[in-house]
């Protein structure tokens, strides 16, 4: 993203999943606060009147959200599963729009949102617009991943680093050098037994059948022009062995199939992607 500037794609997939609640039936996420985050209410606005100026109903925009809004109902799934067994702290990577922390559900988490600061700054002013409160379970951590450090932000936020926790980190990756996403995950790895991360990552181009590069390459292309170009994509088998080689001991890669038959309820191709889902719950060999 361009420095002082919110991040577009941030505002895309918002728009995405504002869009699922209004268009979509039956729901795969449902997120009661998206329409509000997006101004869809605003100034004698129907969601109507709002998705027609601003959000086209094409294919390829239905392939995009579907995606957007699985990785989130899978974050959120796996937040659940996890409270339960305990955990107390949530950290949003690239948290853009998100609105989990003002419908957190979980009685002593405490929310993380970390974000560039220009994206977070235009985040708490959207929020003001929209009337929704901050809880005291949110805190803030501006960081700038290219140049910040996550730890020193996630600390000066208050965080614990003696306490496991989760991490999601969905629709940034691709946007990261790998330096910065081996340093992101070797962070987490560190993390006490139990601490757990979701985020999604896109195979190389050339992994695509032939009849789908064009689409990839397309899309590649419209967000270099936003400004925020794909920097980096992985094969599926070598990720899950560097991710194991970090310290994490359970990993499951959901790719476009795997989302298909479990969301979609189809055996054909799913959002274009894979989910990867990688916890600590071993001690390492001494």
């Amino acid at each position: 993203m361009q420095d002082e500037k919110p991040s577009a794609t941030a505002w895309r997939v918002a728009l995405g999943r504002a869009a699922h609640q209004f268009f979509d039936t039956p729901k795969i996420f449902d997120d009661p606060l998206a329409l509000r985050i997006v101004g869809a209410y605003s100034q004698g606005r129907t969601p109507e009147t709002f998705f027609h100026e601003r959000y086209p109903r094409t294919r390829r925009s239905t392939f995009v959200r579907a995606l957007v809004v699985v990785r989130s109902r899978l974050a959120e799934d796996e937040l659940a599963a996890a409270a339960g067994r305990g955990v107390r702290q949530y950290v949003v990577l690239g948290a853009g729009l998100d609105t989990f922390a003002y419908r957190n559900p979980h009685a002593g988490l405490q929310v993380f949102e970390v974000d560039h600061p220009a994206t977070q700054a235009w985040k708490r002013q959207r929020l003001r617009d929209a009337g929704i409160a901050l809880p005291p379970s949110l805190s803030f951590a501006p960081v700038d991943f290219e140049r910040d450090t996550l730890a020193n932000g996630l600390r000066a936020a208050g965080f614990d680093e003696t306490q496991p926790a989760l991490f999601s980190w969905l629709g940034v990756v691709v946007y990261l050098t790998r330096e910065t996403i081996f340093s992101t995950l070797s962070y987490v790895a560190a993390r006490p037994l139990g601490t757990e991360v979701v985020f999604d990552c896109g195979e190389p181009i050339h992994s695509y059948p032939v009849d789908k590069r064009a689409a990839k390459l397309e899309r590649a292309a419209r967000v270099a022009a936003m400004g925020e170009p794909w920097l980096t994509r992985f094969e599926p088998a070598v990720l899950a062995g560097e991710l194991r080689e970090l310290g994490f001991d359970d990993v499951e890669d959901l790719g476009p199939g795997e989302i298909a038959r479990r969301f979609f309820g189809s055996r054909g191709e799913g959002p274009g992607g894979h989910i990867i889902r990688a916890q600590r719950m071993q001690r390492a060999a001494v």
